[in-house]
């Protein structure tokens, strides 16, 4: 190759990526190395959730993830290999290799191993004995590459749960498993019960098979409690896995189980003061960064983990029947059933507020319903007021026709009486005249009664009275009332009504007022007709539904400015008239549900017409039509 400037610059280029290839392999960091020691195998639920969690921890809180080493170092059944034969493996696994940077154990078997294996594996590696109850730690002190993150596990306390919950408990069975470490924990528990013995019986399931510790637990006496804490092998060496062992036990059991550590809640036992593995986890984990970062483990001193909070399972509680008003103070109670409100909370607060909102209209229809009613009764009360007021107008413009009709029967019955007296006087009068003065004079009072009667009722004030009447007999009646006005203004009237019957539901005094009205209104507009033409027609209409009144005049007819106002309060074409009578007619037409109109005619005049509705109900008629005279 030929030197020169532009031949050299790739030779130098790849010589300083080589470089910073070879630097940066340097600076990568080398993950840490850790031996794990582990009590049991897999399938103890306290051991493998807190190995899992350590290890998640551990690995959050290190820049690079530690390359962990797991090795089983506890008895495991009939046959399982020596501690000599695993010192020998772990041995065995770093020839030629560096050695860990951290020893952790779990558990208390796997803490007695490493104590009495460390110092001929690796004594200058820092040792952490984690998840370790006190017990298996003893009167020996750490060493100087030994820290502990111990638990105290308060089984005793256990017992006194089972006695606040089941007061009533005589028995407690206690589920151990067989092998060194049950007789260990035997041993050990048996000291821990000694002040239960005055109120309690144990049972130890230490020594039988599995299936015969099942069926013990399903047949146990009454007022009975399972203590679990462990099982791992049973009296013929087979090792079983926690899952298996709580979900037959749970399933055949006819007392129910406690233990004492937080994996077994939900699982099937009843609860109380657990132990928290997660919490042990996190505070090794903790204490294990430490290590690796080069911190001494003398300096790492951790106070022993105790029990924690009152822990219960609902389901649980139920299943055996125990009141939430036991547990002790503070308690949690886990896995209860959701709420309704918990579960469908949108669902309850869109079905609250469509209640809410339905409720709201309700009230407010209700108010409107009651204020509607209220105004209708007002509306009633001043109709009545009004309508009365009315009457009295008209009947004060009735003066004379009252006087008149009056003075016919009583002139009649005085010229009766006196021609009686004048015929006893002369001897004449025989029992056949005088029976026949007698009856005139009778007649004449009857007569002058009802013309009383009509005017009084006229008069009297009273409230609306819905009754089934005949409009037929209105309709005379209330000509009766104005026939003698009629005669004085030269008026003929002609009554054409229906041959079909008028039978309708309403106030007979109120409709009379407005027939009575409209006969007044129809002689006031004729009143410059020529008499000969002063002819007025009322005729009837009935049809299938309603029936129909109208009162036809050959007067003026209805002035145009007023078009459109004519039942206005106050509107009149009169001279003296105040302007409330066909509104009073109108509010009374409305009550009934009925309808009034006016037009003109073509031939001069106006015609009123007033629409009611027909009531299917018959009516008894107790008087024909009066007479007019």
């Amino acid at each position: 190759m030929k030197a020169g400037p532009g031949r050299g610059f790739p030779r130098v280029a790849l010589t300083g990526l080589l470089l910073l290839a070879a630097a940066s392999s340097e600076a990568q960091q080398v993950a840490p190395q850790v031996l794990l020691l582990q009590s049991v195998d897999r399938g103890n639920l306290p051991v493998d959730q807190f190995t899992g969690n350590f290890r998640v921890e551990l690995d959050q809180r290190l820049e690079t993830p530690a390359n962990v080493v797991q090795v089983v170092v506890g008895p495991t059944g009939l046959i399982g290999p020596s501690e000599p034969a695993v010192f020998d493996f772990i041995r065995s696994m770093f020839v030629g290799r560096p050695k860990p940077d951290l020893i952790v154990t779990v558990g208390g078997p796997a803490a007695v191993f490493a104590r009495n294996y460390r110092q001929q594996l690796f004594p200058d590696t820092p040792t952490l004995l984690a998840s370790v109850d006190q017990r298996y730690l003893g009167d020996a002190p750490l060493g100087q590459n030994e820290t502990a993150v111990a638990a105290v596990n308060d089984y005793a306390r256990v017992i006194d749960d089972i006695l606040q919950l089941l007061p009533q408990t005589r028995q407690v069975f206690v589920v151990t498993g067989s092998g060194q470490i049950a007789e260990f924990w035997q041993r050990e528990l048996q000291d821990s019960f000694q002040r239960f013995h005055d109120r309690l019986t144990f049972v130890w399931f230490d020594d039988l098979p599995f299936q015969e510790t099942l069926r013990r637990c399903a047949s146990l006496p009454d007022n009975s409690a399972i203590f679990y804490l462990r099982f791992g092998t049973d009296a013929t060496g087979a090792a079983y896995a926690d899952d298996r062992v709580f979900t037959e036990l749970h399933a055949r059991a006819n007392a129910p189980l406690f233990a004492g550590l937080s994996v077994y809640l939900g699982a099937g036992i009843v609860g109380g003061s657990l132990m928290s593995i997660d919490e042990l986890a996190r505070t090794s984990a903790d204490a294990a960064v430490r290590l690796l970062n080069g911190a001494a483990p003398t300096s790492i001193r951790v106070p022993p983990q105790l029990v924690g909070q009152s822990v219960f399972d609902w389901r649980e509680l139920e299943r055996w029947g125990i009141p939430e008003s036991r547990l002790p103070p503070g308690s949690m109670v886990r896995y209860r059933p959701p709420s309704l409100w918990q579960q469908h909370r949108v669902t309850v607060l869109s079905a609250v507020g469509v209640v809410a909102v339905q409720s709201l209209l309700i009230v407010g229809l209700l108010h409107q319903r009651r204020a509607r009613r209220r105004a209708e009764l007002h509306s009633r009360e001043h109709l009545a007021l009004a309508a009365d007021a009315s009457r009295r107008q008209t009947m004060s413009a009735l003066t004379s026709s009252i006087a008149h009709e009056l003075g016919q029967p009583l002139t009649s019955m005085i010229n009766n009486a006196q021609a009686g007296r004048m015929m006893i006087t002369a001897n004449r009068a025989t029992p056949d005249t005088v029976c026949e003065i007698l009856s005139d004079i009778e007649s004449e009072g009857v007569q002058a009664t009802q013309i009383i009667d009509r005017h009084r009722t006229m008069l009297r004030g009273h409230p609306l009275d819905m009754k089934t009447i005949d409009l037929h007999v209105v309709i005379h009646e209330s000509l009766a009332l104005v026939a003698h006005d009629m005669r004085a203004r030269q008026v003929e009237a002609t009554v054409n009504l229906s041959s079909n019957p008028c039978i309708i539901t309403g106030d007979q005094v109120l409709l009379q007022q407005v027939f009575v009205n409209l006969v007044m209104n129809a002689m006031d507009a004729m009143a410059e007709t020529p008499p000969a033409r002063r002819r007025m027609t009322i005729s009837t209409e009935v049809r299938a539904a309603v029936a129909e009144v109208s009162v036809r005049d050959a007067g003026t007819g209805l002035p145009a400015q007023i078009d459109g106002t004519l039942f206005t309060p106050f509107v009149t074409t009169k001279a003296h008239g105040l302007g409330i009578g066909l509104a009073i007619t109108r509010t009374i037409v409305d009550a009934h549900g009925g309808t009034v109109d006016a037009h003109n005619n073509p031939e001069g005049g106006a015609t009123f017409t007033v629409t009611l509705r027909r009531s299917d109900r018959p009516v008894k008629i107790l008087a024909g039509p009066p007479s007019a005279a």
